[in-house]
């Protein structure tokens, strides 16, 4: 029994101790995993305009504001309209769909839908991490799916899977 009690508490210790390295070493940690420099108050996000020969309408103001959420939601940040001690711009540069798995009669049995953006980041405080840095996301759906009805949900998740890219790389340093 007194063996229990000495391996609970040398537990408790552990993790107390874990804890308190995590939260004093340098930089502001948040649950996310975030390393902001502790100076750092602001973020700025620009619109990022579509530049891909493909323009789907609705996809600059839905990525955009999902990045802008991303940063609002997991940092104490706050946002501000330009020059913020953290920056981010950029464009989206491809917006496509092609097909990948072609079948013996010469028809697609799956398309793709690749979006791809190049974001520029700016540390004020850091500018070591600062980066240019292209990135892209796609998903492949049956070639028989109606796109006009999958479409939103794709670009979302799409919009998602680019925002927290870029999220990490420029705060987490994936």
């Amino acid at each position: 029994m007194k063996k229990l009690h000495i391996d609970k508490l040398i537990l408790t210790l552990v993790s107390i101790t874990t804890v308190l390295l995590l939260f004093s070493s340098c930089g502001v940690y948040s649950f996310t995993g975030a390393s902001i420099p502790p100076e750092a108050k602001t973020v700025s996000v620009q619109y990022f305009p579509n530049r891909a020969l493909l323009v789907e309408p609705t996809l600059s103001p839905i990525f955009t504001n999902i990045l802008r959420d991303q940063f609002t939601g997991q940092t104490n940040l706050e946002m501000i309209e330009r020059n913020g001690d953290l920056a981010i711009e950029g464009e989206i540069v491809d917006y496509n769909i092609t097909p990948v798995a072609i079948q013996s009669d010469q028809t697609a049995a799956q398309n793709r839908l690749t979006i791809v953006i190049n974001a520029r980041f700016t540390n004020r405080y850091e500018p070591d991490k600062d980066f240019e840095t292209k990135f892209t996301q796609f998903y492949d759906y049956a070639s028989t799916d109606d796109l006009n009805t999958i479409k939103g949900p794709l670009i979302d998740e799409l919009c998602a899977n680019l925002a927290q890219d870029v999220f990490d790389k420029a705060v987490i340093n994936w």
